[in-house]
């Protein structure tokens, strides 16, 4: 499926992580993230994976990575049941947020989202520093 969400925002040659990546890192010694898997009638509809994160604003927080419904499980609830588990979750574990991204054309998320009652930080913008520049600044750490 993260194939699947990577293919419809037309991005998979920016795809590197590798099966092997996701058991390492979901799965092994120190699990890095988590993720739910939702069902319908026995078929994999969608999933919600996500990792704490912390806030020195707001303390505690658990950061969606990735909310993906196959297609044909639109529209039936499936998308606002994994919200309602991770934001369980983030209330078990004392969260204080659940913070996300959303792709600014996705138009039927965004919209579920603020029916949700989630607001959009327009103010902020995302960073990365990846690839090359990543190890240029660790590098100047000596």
């Amino acid at each position: 499926m993260i194939r699947e969400l990577a293919d419809s925002e037309k991005s998979l040659d920016k795809l590197t992580t590798t099966q092997t990546d996701l058991m390492n890192d979901g799965f092994g010694p120190e699990p890095k993230f988590r993720a739910l898997i939702a069902d319908w009638e026995g078929k994999p509809a969608g999933y919600a994976l996500f990792f704490a994160c912390y806030s020195t604003w707001r303390g505690p927080q658990i950061f969606l990575e990735d909310l993906y419904i196959r297609a044909e499980f639109r529209g039936k609830g499936v998308a606002t049941n994994l919200m309602a588990h991770v934001a369980k979750i983030a209330v078990a574990r004392k969260c204080r947020a659940v913070r996300w991204e959303v792709l600014d054309w996705n138009t039927p998320a965004v919209n579920l989202y603020a029916s949700l009652g989630a607001i959009f930080l327009d103010e902020y913008r995302i960073a990365l520093l990846k690839d090359e520049a990543l190890n240029a600044v660790a590098a100047r750490a000596g």
